[in-house]
């Protein structure tokens, strides 16, 4: 009986085990057999599907008929990869982004596209960006900057179509709007974190370039002159301080680092479109570029900066004393170059906080590592300037080159704007 009884089960267990076997592979096959009713695009569009009695090939070739004939390049007049008048009034039969005219799309970047990694390869190479005449821009507002500026965008790489939507569109419609995954992007972005869109640009030229007119109103007769600023955050730093100070150009000497610099663009936050910046000048075109009646000061933030000093310069200022180390002498010897064992000219030293800005004025800084050049100093001599410094206390290291610069573009723009402001006396009130 118990045998019997056992026997029942096992079949049932067999049974209903087999039951479950059918019962999926008929689920299975009902579910390929079904078809989607409608298709949602990613914008929003909803297509409809008509079921149809015809086979594969038959809808295939119905829909081949429905379709524009294809045209060569030779046929359309362009080389592969670049776009026509024409052809951006065709419809568009894959999602894109369209402005209010209706003529701006993008195109989706395939797998394998290489086209972002050339270019930051291009513009993380000073030569290339010189050869090529590009630079690369990362973020919305230095991208948005630039396009007030007026300077030419080639290329753009966006993540997500709202990044693009940020931007204004009616100033990329001759750019190459490209949508790109994220990780790209983080690959080859700079940034701890990115923004998500990089663009690349025409290097810009300063006369072609038009800047913020409230800016320009209130800008004052000072000038920043870089000498041999080799650090890429300091030259950023000083480009930002004197837009930001209101100066009406910053001229840069040969031996400074490339302006153009994805380091450089970052620490100047913008200030490339804020302030004509003139780079890789000769001394010979420093002057050129300055007007005639001018008094050109230097920054003498570090004493020992100056080439030719003996290493220990103690200067004291009333009470206050600043107190610089330097090279050794024989070092310096083992530097200097021909220009540099002349003679340097003896230069009146003078605190920040005293006048020296009255009329048109110019601030030489130097980098931290050399200081100001043979060439600076001459020139400062020539036109009557000063070696300005700012007193510290005693036992604390000298101010960089950027502290130091800001602390007198801000000093310098109080002056001018106070000579400005103060009423001018008539001949007769002059003894």
């Amino acid at each position: 009986m118990a045998a019997l009884i056992g026997g029942v089960k096992m079949g049932r267990g067999s049974l209903l085990r087999a039951t479950t076997v059918l019962l999926e592979t008929e689920r299975s096959v009902r579910a390929l057999r079904r078809k989607p009713v409608a298709v949602i695009h990613p914008d929003g569009k909803r297509e409809t599907l008509i079921k149809s009695n015809l086979t594969a090939d038959e809808t295939k070739q119905k829909q081949e008929r429905g379709r524009p004939p294809k045209r060569n390049a030779l046929e359309t007049g362009r080389t592969a990869g670049t776009s026509t008048d024409d052809e951006r009034t065709l419809p568009v039969r894959t999602p894109g982004v369209k402005d209010q005219s209706g003529h701006l799309k993008f195109e989706k970047a395939l797998p394998g596209d290489t086209r972002l990694a050339k270019v930051a390869s291009v513009a993380r190479s000073r030569s290339f960006r010189e050869q090529q005449g590009r630079v690369l821009l990362e973020g919305r507002r230095l991208i948005c900057d630039a396009l007030r500026a007026g300077a030419a965008p080639q290329m753009l790489f966006f993540s997500r179509v709202e990044k693009l939507r940020e931007l204004p569109l009616h100033e990329l419609r001759h750019a190459t709007l490209i949508k790109v995954k994220f990780e790209d992007i983080k690959m080859w972005s700079d940034l701890v974190s990115p923004q998500g869109v990089i663009a690349i640009f025409s290097k810009p030229d300063a006369s072609c370039l038009t800047f913020p007119r409230a800016l320009r109103q209130q800008s004052v007769p000072l000038s920043l002159i870089c000498d041999n600023v080799q650090d890429a955050g300091t030259l950023g730093t000083l480009l930002r301080c004197a837009a930001a100070a209101g100066c009406d150009r910053a001229l840069l000497t040969k031996g400074c680092v490339d302006a153009w610099e994805p380091k450089v663009l970052r620490a100047a936050m913008g200030a490339h479109f804020h302030l004509p910046i003139l780079a890789d000048l000769d001394w010979d075109d420093v002057v050129g570029h300055l007007p005639e009646l001018l008094t050109i000061h230097v920054v003498d933030n570090s004493t020992m900066a100056i080439r030719g000093m003996v290493t220990g310069v103690v200067q004291k200022v009333g009470e206050a004393a600043l107190v610089c180390g330097g090279t050794s002498n024989e070092e310096h010897v083992e530097s200097t170059s021909e220009d540099e064992e002349l003679p340097l000219p003896r230069l009146e030293p003078q605190a920040y906080h005293e006048n020296w800005a009255q009329s048109s004025t110019a601030l030489v800084v130097a980098g931290d590592t050399h200081g100001p050049s043979w060439e600076a100093l001459r020139l400062v001599g020539e036109t009557g300037g000063r070696k300005l410094f700012i007193p510290t206390d005693p036992g604390v290291d000298c101010l960089n080159a950027a502290m130091a610069a800001s602390i007198l573009l801000f000093e310098g723009r109080r002056q001018l704007l106070s000579a400005q402001k103060a009423p001018r006396r008539g001949p007769s009130e002059v003894r």
